[in-house]
């Protein structure tokens, strides 16, 4: 008796501090559902074990066994499926070891209670609610655990718009608007992790005639090697690998976009109006996460640059840095979207690494344990969890290009 009630009560504690952590935190849903299961499946279980006494001790209800016989089957099965998800997605092996054991003591405890000789009513009904019961608490855990992760995404658009070049007063310059827009269509909010708009500066010559089918070989493999650009190729166009012009954030990190919500802003790119450039090519991105399935805890503040050093800067970017790839580094702490996970794995925190080079600019996000493994670059299994698990969105603009013919001619 005294084993079967510390199994009852110790899952009863449980599920009463992972149920109303979820019922009342949770970000979607299913897991505040999850949280109201979690709690009714504690009160069955503190009832349990309140049968259970009456059962060996009172005798004063002819059904204790019954509902004890219930509750510690109750018991097995949250148990068992806690298990699951602490063997799944969790990280401190206390939780594992804490409901393995309480699955293996109520295991026990479901035979104990049987060989009492326990009078079971209309065997066939009660044996078809435990079935039910079951079916949904199963369906509700691989609902949570497997469909969700796996399931449509939702993309806010990111839109670029040019407009046209205007010369200075004294004719040596020339500037051009652009227009970046987000747009979120989505029924969830997402938090803004970096953002960036650059411009490429490209010189492109006309030839005569057509060129060589080898030229354009030289062309794609030229190209291939950049980063960040398209890969034009032409039989009259002589294209030269653009150079970075200008960079720059168009959204403050930490920020969000709220559902049907949307968000502009206008940059200037400004050139000498004799520059060696005859085109420009505008580029923006944007690094987004779900606001359902992550929590930001702000402020997501700058914390170091590549080319300083330190500890907070992973050996991956140092190794970009030496190859002429600067970085300014972000960082911020993150909770899980549902209490469980929140308490069964190590504390995560954000990193967003801004990166720019004579390549042009881009925006990269990690999230990991605080003194994880920084030595190399995430892997694609880490890439597709920060997208199943945590929502990540990486929305691309571009390129938007413009001549310069217009502006050049009036020199």
């Amino acid at each position: 008796m005294a084993v079967i009630l510390l199994v009852l009560l110790a899952t009863t504690v449980l599920l009463s501090w992972f149920g109303l952590g979820n019922f009342a935190h949770a970000l979607t849903f299913p897991g505040r559902l999850t949280g109201a299961v979690l709690i009714a499946a504690a009160f069955t279980t503190l009832v349990a074990a309140g049968a259970v006494l009456d059962h060996w001790v009172g005798h004063n209800f002819q059904q204790s066994g019954l509902v004890a016989l219930i509750g510690v089957f109750v018991a097995l099965l949250i148990d068992a499926l806690l298990l699951l998800r602490t063997l799944r997605t969790g990280d401190l092996a206390v939780f594992p070891a804490l409901f393995g054991a309480l699955t293996a003591g109520a295991a026990w405890s479901l035979v104990t209670v049987w060989r009492t000789s326990v009078t079971v009513p209309a065997p066939k009904r009660v044996a078809a609610a435990l079935v039910v019961s079951s079916a949904v608490a199963v369906a509700n855990f691989g609902y949570q655990n497997l469909y969700l992760p796996y399931r449509r995404e939702a993309r806010p658009v990111v839109t670029l718009a040019a407009g046209k070049a205007v010369l200075s007063e004294d004719g040596k310059a020339f500037a051009v608007p652009v227009d970046i827009t987000i747009q979120n269509h989505a029924d969830v909010g997402f938090y803004v992790l970096g953002t960036e708009v650059h411009v490429m500066g490209e010189r492109v010559e006309l030839s005569p005639r057509d060129r060589l089918r080898q030229q354009w070989r030289s062309d794609a493999q030229q190209f291939a090697q950049s980063s960040g650009e398209m890969n034009p190729l032409s039989r009259r166009e002589i294209h030269q690998p653009g150079e970075l012009v200008e960079a720059k954030p168009w959204m403050l990190p930490g920020n969000w976009v709220e559902p049907s919500d949307s968000f502009t802003t206008r940059i200037m790119m400004q050139l000498p109006v004799d520059t060696e450039y005859n085109e420009v090519a505008f580029y923006a991105t944007a690094s987004l996460a779900r606001k359902d399935q992550i929590v930001l805890d702000p402020p997501l503040k700058f914390v170091a640059t590549s080319w300083s050093g330190g500890k907070d800067i992973p050996e991956w970017v140092k190794k970009q840095q030496a190859a002429g790839f600067d970085s300014l580094v972000y960082r911020a702490r993150v909770h899980e979207n549902n209490s469980i996970d929140e308490n069964i794995r190590e504390p995560r925190f954000i990193t967003v690494y801004w990166t720019f080079g004579t390549h042009g600019a881009s925006v990269q996000s990690t999230i990991t344990r605080e003194g994880g493994d920084n030595s190399s670059e995430p892997s694609g299994e880490a890439l597709r969890e920060l997208v199943s698990r945590y929502g990540f969105v990486d929305l691309l603009a571009g390129p938007v290009e413009r001549t310069l013919w217009d502006i050049k001619s009036r020199r």
